[in-house]
């Protein structure tokens, strides 16, 4: 049976490293080191535990000497692109380009200066390397000038800040420098919606999707999925951040998920599908999927695996599934590629269900 694909929005193509963002290529994933940038050891730990997870290019914060010092040594042992966040220093990112980064990240609501952006671009031409220019909430309003200030604060959110990106885009393409992505966040999904579907229709430039401090991950999962998935189905975003208060590794697991859901990444793992449970069900669902999921984190091939929680609809809904367990009042019965194959007692659950997978995937092998 074909399914339904996502028609994706034709963009310029940007590389970074290895990586090519736009131009059709398929959607990456990106997420931020959360330590201090000159402790090399603990960043490229944490570098190298976000690209086990998916990720595909990773930025750094390049606020001081010592982290642009630090530079070197993280680019020459990361397994993935490193992307320099530079806060309100030009001569950071002259420094973080120096050191070999692979694109840098510019705020032009920190980095106003059009001849320190000059310098920049010129940098980044000589380095063969690109510029993020990207925007958030927090930066569009001046706040040096109350007057100016009054009149922004009449605008829209979204309105004002195109209006910054596209002002500031002035200086780059006077200097003819088009490798650029663009961004611009906010907590709000709504507003993050809305502006980045103006900037898609404005300019052909790559978009980079997220919104920016929306909270831990209780509430930023749902926020940025609101919002970063709502544009991918529309073909909008050619790389993507899922944003949440505490550890980006799950930043990464979160953004490989949505971008499987939505079929623009294929999956190379075992999925673990699990009912919602009900009345009928005899089984903790909850536990026993997450056992499961433990059980078959070393699968490295796509397999789709159910756990349900009763023997009326569990069958039927699992019928799509490589393997299934229904569960009754203490046994299951165990499926394969929609066959029954045996009844097992509660505790050989896990047990028989990672017997069929592994045959399954000597199978697809």
């Amino acid at each position: 049976m074909k399914l339904p694909e996502i028609q994706r929005r034709k963009t310029r193509g940007v590389t970074v490293g290895g990586v090519r963002i736009g131009g059709g290529s398929p959607v990456s994933i990106q997420s931020m080191t959360t330590t201090p940038t000159a402790d090399v050891a603990a960043t490229l730990e944490q570098i190298d535990a976000l690209a086990c997870a998916g990720c595909d290019i990773v930025r750094v914060a390049a606020a001081a000497p010592a982290d642009t010092a630090a530079l070197g040594q993280i680019v020459a042992a990361s397994p993935v692109p490193i992307v320099a966040d530079v806060h309100f220093r030009f001569q950071r990112a002259l420094e973080a380009i120096a050191a070999g980064v692979h694109k840098i990240r510019l705020n032009p609501g920190n980095i106003t200066d059009r001849q320190a952006v000059r310098e920049v671009i010129n940098a980044c031409k000589d380095a063969g390397i690109g510029i993020r220019v990207g925007v958030n909430e927090g930066s569009v309003m001046d706040r040096t000038d109350p007057a100016r200030q009054a009149e922004q604060l009449k605008k829209p959110l979204d309105e004002l800040m195109v209006e910054t990106i596209t002002d500031y885009l002035e200086v780059f393409i006077e200097a003819d420098f088009h490798d650029l992505v663009l961004s611009a966040k906010s907590h709000d999904a709504i507003t993050t919606i809305a502006v980045n579907r103006a900037l898609s229709e404005r300019f052909d430039y790559p978009l980079h999707l997220g919104l920016t401090h929306a909270g831990t991950a209780a509430t930023g999962m749902v926020r940025s999925v609101a919002a970063v998935g709502t544009l991918l189905a529309e073909g909008i975003g050619d790389t993507i951040r899922i944003s949440f208060a505490g550890d980006p590794v799950a930043e990464a697991v979160a953004a490989k998920e949505l971008l499987a859901s939505l079929r623009l990444r294929r999956r190379d793992r075992a999925e673990i599908i699990a009912c919602p449970t009900c009345g009928r069900t005899e089984a903790d669902v909850a536990a026993l999927a997450e056992e499961v999921r433990a059980a078959l984190a070393d699968v490295k091939q796509h397999v789709l695996v159910a756990v349900m929680g009763c023997i009326v609809n569990g069958p039927g809904e699992a019928e799509g599934a490589d393997a299934a367990v229904c569960c009754g009042k203490g046994k299951a019965a165990i499926y394969r590629e929609g066959k029954y194959i045996r009844t097992v007692p509660e505790e050989k659950i896990v047990e028989a269900l990672v017997t069929e997978v592994q045959a399954l995937v000597e199978k697809k092998s």
